[in-house]
């Protein structure tokens, strides 16, 4: 059991937690949102509906760059011989240069494509379909290596820093991980010291599972720094160069089960001066930095694990139709047509999510953050099922190195763990969805106190959440055979708020420490989220016809809505309690 010296500090680090993430997300502008409004009973339906297209005027260049990137990977692109050799070969990285490919969404004024993140997360599904290696290595560099630079940079900085960046001449890397610091960001220990003279910092620490750390030009790296007047310190981030003394490589190429082909370095900074025009954004506002660039991160990983996905059902159908057992093709037998149908549908709904995603980027949102986690979440952990679904139908074949689902295998493992790991995520995204009905009802349980002062908070929240309860949520689909999905939905919706409010009441403010409370709720959402999306998609598709995906499409917004009635059933459920007591009696063993 938890010692008392050990839960006192346990909720002090907890509330130090709490206080870092007030000051995080009190800043957002955004009150609700898709993500944000399921939680409150509500379902935003015009940012999901109707389903998002590329924009007309860019649609055109996109689908030329597609071609072009399809073309060059054909020819260029071994995923086999990256793997075998630990490294993706310099002229592939020239290529992917020549190709815009990284710079795809830089202003064209620096010498960027000026894509769109829809249009984006299309050329990242055509490399992540082939080379996982290829398509980290793309996402580290631009999606949040680069991306930081674009969005928080000085015109000075952009001008000194981009054009080799969107060329290829440099790479960038994006350096957070620590011992220490991972999902959990804020616990970052490199220091940025103010040098005695005024003009800059000198860093000292170490990073580790750098992608691209020990090849990059330019890297954005997150260290504390002290806050002027208080002994607090607060997180900032700095662009730093391989050429500044004190930076070294302490391992530029770390052993790996899979993505072999990245170079995930070991780094350190020895008394590292770096010139006070090299800090990155506002001082001490290095984490919303941070999370910021890897909501980019989150969308274009949906993209890559899309195009994984897809290779991977592609596998197991052509398996499937092709090897016989029993006199028949393993394709007719139903536990493997199971398999298929599930590998397609989740397929599907991956693609789907990814898009709306981009679509609120595009739109030019300024929170997407719930939305983000939920993609990266569930296409991770629907990729990780897809791929242990096509090894399976390949059987003792997969397990052998002259076919490609054993290197799909190892390579994919780490998506759960990459860009904050999904445990991390699942309470995030459960604690900040919870947020804004957890704050009305404290301010309801405030005005109780006094009720003759605040009548209207009182008559405001009763009238609120009697429509929140009573009223189901619209989803407005055009074509009359989803109209009892949509309906479904909007049902399931009202539930989750009403669950929300279940649970705040009985946990209050240890639903904080709640984790399976949190892990239901969060995929109570995520469900939901996922079946609008694909609910979204199957009705443009059925709206000009096509029918092509029909009955995919319709097993995908079920499967999702089916599982979001599951985890709301298994709210409160009684093992709860055994699982905590049998793992505090393991973590308690010697």
């Amino acid at each position: 059991m938890t010692s008392p010296g050990q839960q006192a500090e346990r909720l002090a680090h907890r509330d130090q937690q709490m206080q870092e993430a007030e000051q995080l997300l009190g800043g957002m502008p955004q009150k609700t949102g898709v993500a944000k409004g399921l939680f409150q009973g509500r379902f935003v339906s015009d940012w999901v509906f109707p389903y998002p297209t590329i924009p007309a005027g860019q649609a055109a260049e996109v689908e030329a760059a597609v071609g072009e990137l399809t073309r060059f990977c054909d020819a260029h692109l071994d995923p086999a011989r990256i793997d075998r050799e630990a490294d993706i070969p310099r002229e592939v990285i020239e290529g992917l240069g020549k190709l815009g490919i990284l710079g795809m969404t830089a202003p064209v004024s620096v010498g960027g494509r000026g894509f769109s993140q829809m249009g984006y997360c299309r050329l990242l599904e055509v490399i992540g379909a082939r080379c996982s290696s290829t398509a980290i290595f793309v996402n580290a560099h631009h999606s949040i290596g680069m991306r930081a630079l674009l969005l928080f940079g000085t015109d000075e900085q952009k001008r000194m820093w981009v054009p080799d960046l969107v060329s290829g001449r440099k790479l960038a890397a994006f350096a957070l991980t620590e011992a220490q610091a991972g999902s959990d960001a804020a616990n970052v220990q490199t220091f940025a010291t103010p040098s005695a003279d005024g003009k800059g910092f000198v860093l000292n620490g170490e990073k580790r599972y750098i992608t691209n750390g020990g090849i990059a030009g330019m890297l954005t790296v997150m260290a504390r720094t002290p806050v002027p007047g208080s002994e607090k310190t607060a997180i900032t981030a700095f662009l730093v160069s391989p050429d500044m003394p004190g930076f070294e490589v302490v391992e530029p190429r770390m052993q790996k089960l899979g993505i072999r082909g990245t170079a995930t370095a070991k780094l350190a900074f020895r008394n590292m001066f770096v010139p006070r025009e090299n800090v990155l954004g506002p001082l001490g506002k290095g984490l919303k930095v941070a999370l910021t660039v890897l909501d980019f991160g989150r969308t274009t990983f949906g993209a890559c694990c899309t195009g994984a996905a897809k290779t991977c059902l592609r596998l197991a159908v052509d398996y499937a139709r092709d090897r016989r057992q029993f006199g028949r093709p393993l394709a007719e037998f139903e536990l493997v047509q199971k398999k298929l149908a599930l590998m397609a549908a989740w397929t599907y709904t991956m693609e789907a999510m990814t898009t709306v995603t981009a679509g609120l980027i595009d739109r030019g949102l300024e929170d997407y953050m719930l939305e983000t986690a939920m993609l990266k979440v569930w296409s991770t952990e629907r990729l990780w099922l897809i791929v242990n679904d096509a090894f399976q139908i390949h059987g003792g074949a997969a397990y052998f190195t002259d076919r490609p689902l054993e290197r799909l295998l190892r390579d994919h493992r780490i998506n759960q763990i990459g860009e904050g790991a999904n445990e991390v995520l699942l309470s995030f995204i459960a604690l900040v969805g919870m947020r804004g009905p957890g704050t009305r009802m404290k301010e309801l349980y405030d005005s109780l106190k006094r009720p003759w002062r605040a009548t209207a908070t009182i008559a405001g929240f009763l009238a609120s959440e009697l429509h929140a309860r009573v009223k189901r949520p619209a989803v407005p689909v055009r074509t009359p055979e989803l109209r009892a999905q949509a309906r479904e939905l909007g049902a399931l919706i009202r539930q989750l708020h009403i669950s929300v409010q279940s649970s705040l009441v009985r946990h209050r403010e240890e639903i904080v420490e709640s984790q399976l409370v949190q892990e239901r709720i969060a995929w109570l959402a995520m469900e939901l989220f996922a079946a609008a999306c694909a609910l979204s998609r199957c009705d443009a598709e059925l709206a000009t016809g096509s029918r092509a995906m029909d009955a995919v499409a319709k097993l995908a917004i079920s499967d999702s809505l089916s599982r979001a009635r599951t985890a709301r059933r298994e709210l409160g459920s009684k093992d709860d309690r055994l699982i905590r007591v049998a793992g505090e009696q393991l973590a308690a063993r010697s």
